[in-house]
This record gives C-alpha cells, sequence and structure tokens, in this order.
C-alpha cells in the first residue's frame, strides 16, 4: 500500500516542483523586466532634464512637470503601456535652446518628436539618427540653421518630415532617398540651393512636397512623374527655369500645383486637371507661353487658379466651362485675347476675378452680374468697348477697376447699390457725364479714380461725405466751376489730383484741415488766391501748381501773397467796375493780337539795317545777357566753318561767347522756297520747347526771329547726334553697354514726359539717331522739334508726312492720323539701332519672320565692337531688346505707351529664363510683348 502511494505520489511532486520552478522562474523574469523598464524609463526622464536645464527660463518654467524617474507625467510627453516614451509633442510653447543637449539615443520607442513654431536654434544634430523608430518629426517654424544631417537617412520608418521655415544653408542631400515610405516631406521657406536631384527616387508613397521659397535651381526633373500618388506639389519661389517636362502630366492626383515665382518657360502641363482633383493651381510670374491647359475648361474642382504675369496666349473665349466652387481667378498681364462670353451663372461662387493687362475685347457682358458673389473685379487695361452693364449694380462689389479701356457713356447702376466699394477706377476711358453724387453714399470708399475722361460739371458736394478715401483723382477731365469746400471733410486723404480740369476760384481754407494730405496735384486749372497752409502745398512741386490764374503762398514757383490778395475787397466790387476791367483787359489783348500779326507781316518786308543794335527779342536763360551781336560776332555771321550740322530746315552752328558760354545755333533757311516750310518749323520748335524742361529733352534758351535771320539759341550738347557717335569707332567703343541702356533710358523718359505730362500731350515725329543728341557723359538730349505737333484733344490730328524715312511708323504709309504710338514705334528702331551699332534697315522684318526657324544666337543684333554683355548686363539688355521689339509691332494698338516703356526700364530687370550665351532670337521675339 505504501508502495502504491509512493508511485502515484512521485510524478506528483515532479510535476509540483517544476511548476513551483516556473513560478518562481516567472517571477524572477517579471522582476526584471519591470527593473528594465524602471531603468529605461528612468534614462529617458534623466535625458528629458538634461534638456530641459539647456533652455531658457521661461522654457524651463514651462515644462516644471518634468520631474522625478518617470517621464510619463510630463507636460507634452505621451508613453506606451511599459512607460516608454513614444511622443514627445510641445508645439508653439515658445520654446528656446538647441537640440545638441537631448540624447535621442535614450529614446528608442519615440514615433513622434513634434518641437515646431518654437525658437529653436543651432543645428539639427547627427544623433538623430538613432531614433530608429521614429514615424513623424516636426522641426518647422524655428531658427535652425545649418545642413541636414545625413544621419537623417536612417530613419527608415518616416513617413512624415517636416523642416519648414528654419535657416537651412544646403542642396537637398541625396541620402533622403533611403526614406522609401516617406509620405510627406516638407523643406519650405529655408535657403536650400542647388538643383532637385532626388526627388524622383522615392517611391510612388510620396503624396505631399513642398520645396517652396528656397533658392533652388536648374530644371523641375523628368522623374518628378513618377511620383504618381502625389496629390501637393508646391515648388514656388526658387530659380527653377526651363520647360515643365511632359511627364508632369502623369501626376493626375494632384489637388495643389504651385510653381510661381520661378523663371519657367514653355506651356503649362495641359493635363493638369485630367484626374478631376485639381483645386489649386499658382504658375504667376513665370515666362509661360502658350494657351490655357485645355483640361481646366472642365475642372469643376478647381478653387484658386492663378496665372497673372506671364506671356500666356490664345482665345480666351472658350477656355472654361463650369466651375461651381472657383473662388479667386487672376489672369492679369498676360496676352490673352477674345471675349468674355463665358457662362457666368455657372461661376457661382467667384469672389475675385482679375483679367487686366490682356487684349479683351468686345463689350463687357451683361451676364457677369449672374456671378453673385463677386467681390473684386478688375478688367483693366484691356480692348473693351462700350458701356458698362447695369447689371453690375446687382453685386456687392468691394473692388472694381474698369480703367485703361475704350468704355463710353455714362454710369448706369445705382452706385448706392455700391455701399460697400472700397476702390474705384474708371480711369483712362471715355466716360462722358457728370460725376454721380451718388459717390457720397459709398461711405467705404477708400480709393477713387475717375481721370482722363470727359467727366464735366462740377465735383459734387457730395463727395466729402467719403469719411474714408484715401485716393482722390478726378485729374484730365473737363471739370469746371468751385471746389467744394466739403471735400476739406476729408480727413484720411492722401492723395489728391484735380489737374488738367478748368475748375476755377479759391482753394477752399477748409483744406488746410488735410493733415494727412502728402501729395497734391492742381495744376493746369484757373485757381487763384492763397494755397492751403499744409506741408502737401508747402512741399509740391511746381509742376504740381503751375498754370494756374493766380495761386501764391509759401511754394516753389508761387509770389507771397499780399494781404490774402484783397480777396474780399475784389468780390465786393459793383458791376460796373467789374465790367470795365474785363473790357480794359479785352481790349489790350485785342490790342496785342493786332500788333502781333502787324510785326509778322512787316517782317516779310523789312531788311535788318546795317550793324543791328536792339536786342534779340526772347525769353533768355537767366545766367546772363545774350544780345544778337553776340552771337553774330561768335559765329562770324554764321561763317561755314563754325557749322557743325545741316538739316532740311537748315544748319547748326557752335557759338562760343566772350563770357566762354557754349552755344548751338540752329539758322532756319530763309530762301523763298522754302521760307514757308521754315517759318512752321521755326514756330513749332518755339511753341513746344519754350514751356517744357526736361533733362532729356534738348534746353532752348531763346530765339531771334526777324528779315534776315531767324535762329534759335540751344544749349551745346558736346557730342553731337547719336548717329555721328555710332558712326566713330572710337566713341561707339567707349559707349559700353551701361552707356546705351541708359541712354535708351532717357530717350524713353523724355517721350514719356512729352506724351503723358505735357498739356496738351507733344507728339515729337521725328524721333531718329539725328535727332538725339550725346553730351559728355552719354546722357541723352532729344532735339530738332521743327516737326512735331500739340496733340489737341477734341481735334482730328490728321497732317502731311513728316519725319525720317527708316524711322517712321508703318501705319503713315496709308494714313497721315497722328498719335503717339508714332513715336513709339520711332523710338523701337532707335533702340535697335543703339543695340546693333548701325541702322537695322530691313533687318526688323526680315528677322521677325525668320525668328521662329531661326535658331541664330540674339548676339546678331548686338554690337560687335562690344564684348557680349554678361550676368545682369546680360539680363538688362535682353529686356531692352524685347521692349525694342514690343515698340515695333505693327498694329499701333499692341505697342506699348512711352509710360509703359519708360517704367519698365526703371524697374529691375527680371531675370533671363536661361543663359544669355545659350539664348536664341526665337527667346526674345517670342515674349516681345513684355508690358501688361
Amino acid at each position: 500500500m505504501a508502495s502504491h502511494i509512493f508511485l502515484f505520489s512521485t510524478p506528483f511532486l515532479v510535476f509540483s516542483l517544476l511548476a513551483y520552478a516556473s513560478f518562481f522562474a516567472s517571477f524572477a523574469y517579471s522582476a526584471s523586466t519591470g527593473a528594465a523598464e524602471v531603468a529605461n524609463g528612468r534614462k529617458e526622464a534623466e535625458a528629458l532634464l538634461e534638456w530641459k536645464v539647456t533652455l531658457d527660463n521661461q522654457s524651463q518654467s514651462l515644462l516644471s512637470s518634468w520631474a522625478g524617474d518617470s517621464p510619463c507625467n510630463g507636460f507634452g510627453i505621451s508613453c506606451d503601456q511599459s512607460g516608454s516614451v513614444i511622443n514627445i509633442s510641445l508645439p508653439n510653447y515658445s520654446l528656446r535652446g538647441t537640440l545638441n543637449s537631448l540624447r535621442f539615443s535614450s529614446f528608442p520607442n519615440l514615433i513622434e518628436l513634434t518641437l515646431s513654431y518654437n525658437s529653436l536654434y543651432g543645428y539639427v544634430p547627427s544623433h538623430i539618427g538613432n531614433l530608429s523608430n521614429l514615424i513623424f518629426l516636426d522641426l518647422s517654424f524655428n531658427n535652425i540653421s545649418g545642413n541636414i544631417p545625413p544621419e537623417i537617412g536612417n530613419l527608415v520608418s518616416l513617413t512624415s518630415l517636416a523642416l519648414s521655415s528654419n535657416k537651412l544653408t544646403c542642396t537637398i542631400p541625396t541620402f533622403l532617398e533611403n526614406l522609401r515610405s516617406l509620405s510627406v516631406f516638407y523643406l519650405w521657406n529655408n535657403s536650400l540651393f542647388g538643383p532637385i536631384i532626388f526627388i524622383g527616387n522615392l517611391t510612388r508613397s510620396l503624396t505631399s512636397l513642398a520645396l517652396s521659397s528656397n533658392k533652388l535651381s536648374g530644371t523641375i526633373p523628368t522623374s518628378l512623374g513618377n511620383l504618381k500618388n502625389l496629390s501637393l506639389l508646391n515648388l514656388a519661389d526658387n530659380n527653377l527655369f526651363g520647360p515643365i517636362p511632359p511627364e508632369m502630366n502623369n501626376l493626375t492626383h494632384l489637388y495643389m500645383l504651385q510653381i510661381y515665382y520661378n523663371r519657367l518657360s514653355g506651356n503649362l502641363p495641359q493635363d493638369v486637371c485630367l484626374g478631376g482633383l485639381l483645386q489649386y493651381f499658382g504658375a504667376m510670374d513665370n515666362y509661360f507661353t502658350g494657351p490655357i491647359p485645355k483640361s481646366l475648361r472642365n475642372c469643376s474642382s478647381l478653387l484658386r487658379l492663378r496665372h497673372e504675369r506671364n506671356q500666356l496666349s490664345g482665345n480666351i473665349s472658350e477656355a472654361f466651362g463650369t466651375h461651381p466652387h472657383l473662388y479667386y481667378m487672376d489672369l492679369s498681364d498676360n496676352e490673352l485675347h477674345g471675349e468674355l462670353s463665358w457662362k457666368w451663372e455657372q461661376f457661382n461662387n467667384l469672389t475675385t476675378f482679375r483679367i487686366s493687362g490682356n487684349k479683351i475685347s468686345g463689350e463687357i457682358p451683361a451676364a457677369l452680374g449672374k456671378a453673385t458673389r463677386l467681390q473684386a473685379l478688375d478688367l483693366s487695361s484691356n480692348q473693351l468697348v462700350g458701356r458698362i452693364p447695369k447689371e453690375l449694380g446687382n453685386l456687392k462689389l468691394i473692388k472694381l477697376a474698369l480703367n485703361d479701356n475704350k468704355l463710353s457713356g455714362d454710369i448706369p447702376f445705382d452706385v448706392a447699390a455700391l455701399s460697400d466699394l472700397e476702390r474705384l477706377g474708371l480711369a483712362a476711358n471715355n466716360f462722358s457725364a457728370t460725376i454721380l453724387k451718388q459717390l457720397g453714399n459709398c461711405s467705404k470708399l477708400i480709393f477713387l479714380n475717375i481721370s482722363k475722361n470727359r467727366m464735366t460739371g462740377n465735383i459734387p458736394a457730395e463727395m466729402g461725405s467719403l469719411q474714408s478715401l484715401e485716393s482722390l483723382d478726378l485729374s484730365w477731365n473737363s471739370l469746371m466751376g468751385d471746389i467744394s469746400p466739403e471735400l476739406g471733410q476729408l480727413q484720411r486723404l492722401e492723395v489728391f489730383n484735380i489737374s488738367h480740369n478748368m475748375l476755377s476760384g479759391l482753394i477752399p481754407t477748409s483744406f488746410s484741415r488735410l493733415q494727412a494730405l502728402t501729395k497734391v496735384d492742381v495744376s493746369y486749372n484757373k485757381l487763384e488766391g492763397p494755397i492751403p497752409d499744409i506741408k502737401a502745398f508747402r512741399e509740391a512741386p511746381f509742376e504740381a501748381i503751375r498754370n494756374n490764374t493766380n495761386l501764391c503762398g509759401n511754394a516753389t514757383g508761387l509770389e507771397a501773397c499780399a494781404a490774402l490778395m484783397k480777396n474780399k475787397t475784389v468780390h465786393k466790387k459793383g458791376p460796373e467796375v467789374v465790367f470795365m476791367t474785363v473790357f480794359s483787359l479785352l481790349g489790350s489783348l485785342l490790342g496785342l493780337i493786332v500788333g502781333f500779326l502787324i510785326f509778322f507781316q512787316s517782317r516779310r518786308k523789312k531788311r535788318l539795317m546795317e550793324t543791328p543794335q536792339r536786342d534779340v527779342p526772347a525769353r533768355w536763360c537767366p545766367d546772363g545777357e545774350l544780345r544778337y551781336e553776340d552771337i553774330i560776332e561768335a559765329t562770324e555771321e554764321f561763317n561755314s566753318r563754325y557749322c557743325i550740322g545741316t538739316g532740311g530746315y537748315g544748319a547748326v552752328y557752335k557759338a562760343v561767347l566772350p563770357s566762354g558760354q557754349v552755344l548751338a545755333v540752329k539758322k532756319f533757311h530763309q530762301t523763298p522756297e522754302v521760307e514757308m516750310t521754315s517759318l512752321k518749323a521755326f514756330r513749332s520748335e518755339i511753341d513746344v520747347l519754350m514751356g517744357i524742361r526736361h533733362r532729356n529733352i534738348v534746353k532752348l534758351y531763346g530765339f531771334c526771329s526777324h528779315a534776315k535771320d531767324s535762329f534759335l539759341v540751344y544749349e551745346f550738347v558736346e557730342r553731337g547726334s547719336l548717329r555721328k557717335v555710332l558712326n566713330d569707332e572710337e566713341q561707339a567703343v567707349k559707349m559700353d553697354w551701361d552707356k546705351r541702356m541708359n541712354l535708351i533710358k532717357g530717350v524713353a523718359n523724355a517721350l514719356s514726359y512729352m506724351h503723358h505730362d505735357c498739356s496738351p500731350p507733344i507728339i515729337h515725329r521725328d524721333i531718329s539717331s539725328n535727332n538725339v543728341l550725346l553730351d559728355s557723359e552719354y546722357e541723352t538730349h532729344v532735339s530738332d522739334f521743327g516737326t512735331a505737333r500739340l496733340l489737341m484733344p477734341d481735334s482730328s490730328n490728321w497732317t502731311s508726312f513728316a519725319g525720317t524715312f527708316g524711322y517712321t511708323a508703318p501705319e503713315l504709309a496709308y494714313t497721315m492720323k497722328v498719335d503717339e504710338k508714332c513715336d513709339v514705334y520711332s523710338f523701337g528702331v532707335v533702340t535697335l539701332e543703339v543695340m546693333m551699332g548701325r541702322h537695322p534697315g530691313d533687318f526688323i522684318s526680315s528677322l521677325i519672320l525668320s525668328a521662329s526657324t531661326s535658331s541664330s544666337s540674339p548676339s546678331v543684333c548686338l554690337d560687335q565692337r562690344l564684348p557680349p554683355p554678361e550676368n545682369e548686363l546680360a539680363d538688362g539688355v535682353a529686356h531692352v531688346a524685347k521692349l525694342a521689339f514690343a515698340c515695333l509691332q505693327t498694329d499701333p494698338h499692341y505697342r506699348p505707351t512711352m509710360r509703359q516703356v519708360s517704367t519698365e526700364l526703371t524697374t529691375r530687370w527680371p531675370p533671363l529664363p536661361k543663359l544669355f550665351s545659350t539664348m536664341e532670337l526665337e527667346d526674345i521675339l517670342v515674349h516681345k510683348n513684355v508690358i501688361g
């Protein structure tokens, strides 16, 4: 029995012993594992505390909960079940310090590290590569500098890497291609440079790529088309150039494509919305040509489209279709043509639409009023005609710009309906109505420009209610009457321009309250009396107050007011006194006119006495008295050896006076055959030059007119004509590219002044290299105004042919209508002549015809006597060449104005899309319309 019991108990005992052994082993393992976890937690806590003490005091105070042996209760820390740190998330807490002291090796299980929107500085430490399990890394919006450490390439589990908005200065590291799990990659707003070289080797897991606002260069790699799952691509604001690779059409999952602010050229990707997902597309400020991408027509997902400031062309009429979600669209400053014949009811979410600076024609469609959410509408600088449709009054517009078109009629919609309007631009059209009193109801109006129209009547007093108005421009109209005192209530007004009207009377005393005023122009009116005693008037240039009846006060060019000019006494005079005063003035004026006519009739018959003693009847320069005898003696009665040039109307002589002053004297032919023509030219130059002053226009000191001699006296310009300098090998070489571009700028400035700043405008009609003079510093002085015309408003301005063959606009072959575009064409010829060093001749037409098939270098357009331009100088030369060809367009309507040309020449040259040495003529001619 006992033995049986023993046999039974032995295996039981063995089992029990084994069980107890297993229990104790398990307990021991658990104890050791727990001890390891505690030790690991203590190690992580110590690493966090070590980093904490290196931060500034404010950061340490924020992280006061980081204490003890366990980090899991600390602020911004998350742990797994075992107590190991898996997440450090401290975004936007103003932490200040470096990452150098953070021992990343102490966090083997860390999955997410987010320290964005802080003030961390220094470098990304190389030991960050120890975070082998890291999936999410975000150090964006700090001040971290230096390189991206190669050890980041070891973080093969990363799906999101964000280092944006720091100060990183390096190329895109090639080791990042090891991150095969990467889905989101943000490096925008740093100082990265060099090409994009690795992106195409990443796997198709990449969905978001943002490299914008860096200094990346080179072309967009074709391998980018391999990232077929890419939904966000932002390469904007870099130095990328060249065409978009056709492989980009493979990216059919894009909802955002941003490539603006680069030097990209060629066509936009045509299939960019083939997948029907595109929402944001920005390509502005590049050199793109060709049509709007065809896939945009039915891109109903589109929200925001910006293609402004390119050279896109084609008919806009059929480029867009159904866009129910589109809220922002800007196509300004391109070369688009056609009409806005769209189904505007399908743009029911559009709030902003800009298409200024194109060649849009036709009328403004009434259906535009169906885009009911439209708030900003800019159709300026196009070729729109007709009237403003009254349906625009249905819109709750904030900004409306229709300036620089050919619109006419009145303003038909109820302006009172535009109660939210802040900016209204109607300048440079043919509006002929009176200024609406209802404008006073637009209480939010900040900017108002109705200049260069045919507006009549008074300035309504109701405009004084525009308390938010900062800029008011009513210039170049036919406004008359007194200035309303109510305008003195515009306390926020900074810019005030009422020049070139027929306003009369006093400037209201209420204007003394316009303390915010910084720029004022009241010139070319009939104003009188004292100017307001405020800074804007006291410091106004003479051009801003000139040509009025009798303004006075403390300003340049005005006389001081005497006892407030006794205004009250003048207004109290009886009607008899006023009648006698007016009658006397009219009588004096009539006598003056009769005397003037008698003088010019008698001068044909009278001959000059043997030794003339009278002074020259002229307004001479203020620095000394000029006499007829001095001119005769200095030229030895116009001896041929003093002759420095001849022309169709006379000869030019160099005269050195006893005082040492050097003058140029232009003596007109007096023979019966040419007397009438010369007389006309003589009078034209006097009429034009005596009233203008510009640094780039030759200065007229005075004139003499009698039976023997008729001559003009000018400043002497040392180097003579531009043609003479170009024909002189030595002088031509000294006139380098800098000097040539500066003299072209001078001609443009002179013509811009004549066309746009003179009243009435002046058309030169004979701009040529013979009539552009250069001084010792190669500064430009436009001369020879014998054929110039004053472009009178509301007149036909037809004339007989004038000018120099080879410089005249082609339209003068079939019409004799004079306008400023004739001078623009001549300027283009002169510009090309300066660039080539010789007159272009038939080269213009042959070049335009062959450029599309020619692979010639633009150096054929340049003077071979000079070394080729380099760097920024090459940018400038290419830009000037483009401007020249824009001015040489056959259709005068497509030529820019001289003001646009002058502005372009005074702005910074845009960088070339490619090296000048690698450019072809087509690159210049295709982009000849450089002005929007």
